[in-house]
């Protein structure tokens, strides 16, 4: 396993970190990162980033985690931060199937399993992020338990919008036009074209800011807007998913009542039906509610350390 690139000083995470490469299945090289808690072990969180996302992005979110006494396993998906990326054009956030991203979490794992992160583990997903891990967790991924940030189970579209999105997302993917952008979207940053007042993913403005620095200092970490294959595939994985029972995994759940960017009446459908499951709508909030200021979302990641830890009791012990 090669030691990658890691961007420290943007991270902001906890010292004991590092970043690996890895090869999948199908031979694209993926950055798997790992922070490590110095606290006394609770297990290791599984942090599934949304189509922004990348290792440093969170880095405060895991210095969180690792003071809670967990460490955190995060990996740049294809098509993002210093994996490879799909398209001739490296700012389009593109694949070739939805699937494939489950080769990144396999990749993931591997290096989880080498490294010798501590169990139990404990999936955090957010966004897309949150859709790539249920999938996971649907095949077997070894959780004891999910928080799901804003999770990417509908695309939050109007109803032309999305009569209009099957057929031509579709038939760009089929006459070889999928690397090409999303109507209205290009290879922009958003956090560096979107000015915070503008943001749709959090009024935390001192976040926002960190994300900005991040973008501006290591722009190569960085996407812009979705292709039409990735629409067209996100728009096929969400429908498949919406027709499968959901595991009997505890989980719990938040979503911003402002979030512009995923479908809250999937969430809401989905949480509806959750054995085991909790569900949460913070009122006011964005996107990005894990983040979100304490105003607004009051303190989500406490609820979801909350929810672990009675989870970690229910457990017999060793």
């Amino acid at each position: 396993m090669e030691e990658a690139e890691f961007y420290e000083e943007i991270a902001e995470g906890p010292s004991s970190a590092g970043a690996y490469w890895k090869q999948t299945q199908d031979e694209v090289r993926v950055r798997v990162g790992a922070y490590h808690t110095q606290s006394e072990a609770k297990g290791t969180i599984l942090l599934m980033l949304g189509r922004f996302g990348y290792i440093e992005r969170y880095g405060r979110v895991a210095q969180s985690f690792a003071d809670e006494g967990f460490s955190t396993a995060v990996i740049d998906w294809r098509s993002q931060g210093l994996s490879d990326r799909m398209a001739s054009d490296p700012n389009a956030g593109h694949i070739q199937f939805f699937s494939d991203y489950q080769k990144d979490v396999a990749a993931m794992m591997e290096v989880v399993e080498e490294l010798g992160m501590p169990k139990p583990y404990y999936l955090v997903g957010v966004s897309m992020g949150a859709c790539i891990g249920f999938r996971a967790m649907l095949d077997g991924l070894p959780v004891a338990a999910a928080a799901f940030i804003s999770p990417m189970w509908g695309i939050k579209m109007s109803a032309a919008q999305r009569i209009a999105a099957w057929p031509l997302s579709w038939a760009a993917k089929a006459l070889g036009q999928g690397h090409r952008y999303v109507p209205g979207e290009s290879g922009d940053i958003y956090v560096l074209e979107t000015a915070f007042e503008d943001n749709n993913l959090t009024h935390n403005a001192d976040m926002y800011d960190y994300w900005v620095k991040q973008a501006e200092k290591a722009p190569e970490l960085q996407i812009g807007g979705p292709t039409m294959a990735w629409l067209y595939e996100a728009l096929a994985e969400c429908r498949a998913l919406s027709s499968i029972p959901s595991p009997s995994t505890p989980c719990i759940t938040f979503c911003g009542e402002l979030d512009r960017l995923v479908d809250n009446g999937s969430i809401k459908a989905r949480m509806a039906k959750w054995p085991n499951g909790e569900f949460s709508m913070i009122r006011n909030a964005k996107h990005d509610v894990l983040t979100e200021i304490p105003e607004i979302g009051g303190d989500v990641m406490s609820q979801v350390f909350a929810f672990f830890d009675k989870e970690r009791a229910k457990e017999p012990a060793a």
